[in-house]
């Protein structure tokens, strides 16, 4: 048996969904269905994870597909780190298997009962730097990346003041030798 089959049949779970046509990140994908494999969580933890997630970073508009890409990261997470694994299935178990269904303001109000606990703590801390480091999501804001590598920010629109009103030179006040 070969490796990609074994890591098929070790699957736990599965996210899937389809993004938003015409949406920021439609263009970028080949396809408007998507995927994620769990090895660890279930189908239905994830979809409390990614709910979770999305309570905590709430975007409306941004596909769950960047959600989704937190909870995968978790959930590789969970495989090296026991302890981790305690914490995230104890944590799951308290919020209940009908927390993904649940409204945004009882959601809301749970997460807000369980804010100073390591699971919500470390569920954010993955969430705020998974979320906003993914490609989905910098396409998503219109975030182009960092700068150094396409010659930096100057030639790049770093100076393009359109927002501000011109200032006449004569009222700007001295300028400098």
């Amino acid at each position: 048996m070969d490796n990609s089959r074994r890591e098929f049949l070790a699957v736990s779970g599965v996210l899937t969904g389809l993004l938003v046509a015409g949406g920021p990140l439609a263009l970028l994908a080949p396809s408007r269905a998507w995927s994620i494999e769990l090895r660890t969580l279930s189908s239905s933890e994830g979809a409390t994870l990614q709910s979770m997630t999305r309570t905590i970073a709430p975007h409306d508009r941004l596909d769950n597909a960047a959600y989704a890409l937190v909870v995968k990261a978790i959930d590789e997470s969970l495989q090296a780190d026991q302890h981790l694994a305690d914490v995230i299935q104890s944590g799951l178990g308290k919020l209940g298997s009908n927390f993904a269904t649940s409204p945004e303001e009882v959601r809301v109000n749970m997460l807000k009962n369980i804010e100073a606990t390591e699971f919500f703590q470390t569920v954010r801390a993955k969430t705020l730097a998974t979320l906003y480091a993914s490609p989905l999501a910098y396409a998503f804001f219109g975030y182009e990346g960092e700068a150094f590598s396409k010659g930096g920010y100057l030639g790049r629109g770093f100076n393009d003041l359109k927002w501000l009103p011109e200032v006449p030179l004569e009222d700007s006040g001295p300028v400098p030798n």
